[in-house]
């Protein structure tokens, strides 16, 4: 069993509003792992970085996804920075791994500047641009379809998503 989409990408691409409406036109369900880790831990991630540190979220995460990718027939959303770890890459391969493309300017305005994610507690913007060049090479290889988010709305995206689902299916 595999699931039908993953979608990547970096805070405020979009990954779970994108991800539900795409299980909605699927007819699938949505798995997001944030919330399977936020399950697992009995907190929401923010308390997990202040209280368990990074190190300890991103195993969780890397487990959250395994578990996920192995089980889940439907759309699965990942949280932003579960690429970095190798294991997840590995499991990528063979998937239908959907990126979401977002600008700078675009993923601030959607994330805020006043964000309580705890990657970008203390310069938001210097932040995102920072996570976004790290990131970027590792979402752009992984992903097997890339869809631009910026001003666009989500079913619109959600179309382009599927039709390119179907030509890979």
């Amino acid at each position: 069993m595999r699931p039908k989409a993953v979608i990547i990408g970096p805070p405020g691409s979009g990954k779970t509003t994108i991800g539900g409406a795409l299980a909605d036109r699927l007819g699938v369900p949505l798995r997001d792992t944030d919330a399977d880790v936020e399950r697992a831990a009995g907190k929401p991630i923010g308390e997990i970085f202040i209280d368990d540190g990074e190190e300890r979220f991103r195993e969780l995460e890397a487990a959250a996804v395994a578990v996920a990718l192995a089980e889940h027939p439907g759309v699965v959303a990942l949280g932003g920075g579960a690429v970095l770890a190798a294991q997840t890459q590995e499991l990528l391969a063979g998937q239908s791994v959907v990126y979401l493309r977002v600008g700078l300017a675009e993923a601030i305005k959607r994330v805020g500047l006043a964000s309580a994610r705890p990657l970008l507690v203390l310069n938001p913007r210097s932040q995102m641009r920072k996570l976004l060049e790290e990131r970027l090479p590792i979402y752009q290889r992984l992903g097997t379809i890339e869809v631009d988010t910026d001003g666009r709305e989500p079913a619109e995206i959600v179309e382009e998503i599927a039709k390119a689902l179907e030509g890979t299916a």
